[in-house]
């Protein structure tokens, strides 16, 4: 028997703010539009970017913290599986759609690159340049300087 296999990893920038909202039962769903670009050969030749644009579903605790620090332009990293779904309008016409339901969203630069340019380097703990320096000279002393 064949193993069925539903997997999406991407990496895109959000094309608008987090939209969050808690069920009746409480549970919290954000839901992200996020754009990633693929390329193909223009009319004239040259390599272009189209853009792909995806729903994507974010469930419970990490719905919260997307809702709460992403936004509009930042650049995340999606994994997750697709979902299907169909409906139908008031006016009668069917509709489906193909959406992600994330199982881990990454959030990538800072905050401050939205934008989307090259994040700065950054991190919880201060860099000590001594960490780096070049070790002593020899004092040319002998074996019983090692400290071993």
């Amino acid at each position: 028997m064949a193993v069925n296999i539903n997997r999406v990893v991407m990496t895109g920038n959000l094309t608008a703010d987090p939209e969050l909202r808690a069920l009746p039962s409480g549970m919290a769903v954000c839901n992200l539009r996020i754009a990633c670009n693929s390329r193909r050969k223009g009319a004239g030749g040259e390599w272009e970017d189209k853009p792909n644009y995806f729903n994507v579903t974010v469930w419970g605790a990490q719905g919260e913290n997307c809702s709460k620090f992403l936004s509009k332009g930042r650049p995340v990293a999606i994994d997750g599986r697709l979902e299907w779904r169909q409906w139908e309008t008031p006016e009668g016409q069917k509709r489906q759609a193909v959406d992600i339901v994330a199982d881990s969203v990454q959030f990538l630069g800072g905050r401050d690159d939205a934008a989307g340019g090259a994040p700065a380097p950054r991190g919880d703990v201060p860099i000590d340049d001594g960490d780096f320096s070049a070790p002593p000279a020899a004092s040319g002393a002998g074996e019983e300087d090692i400290p071993f």
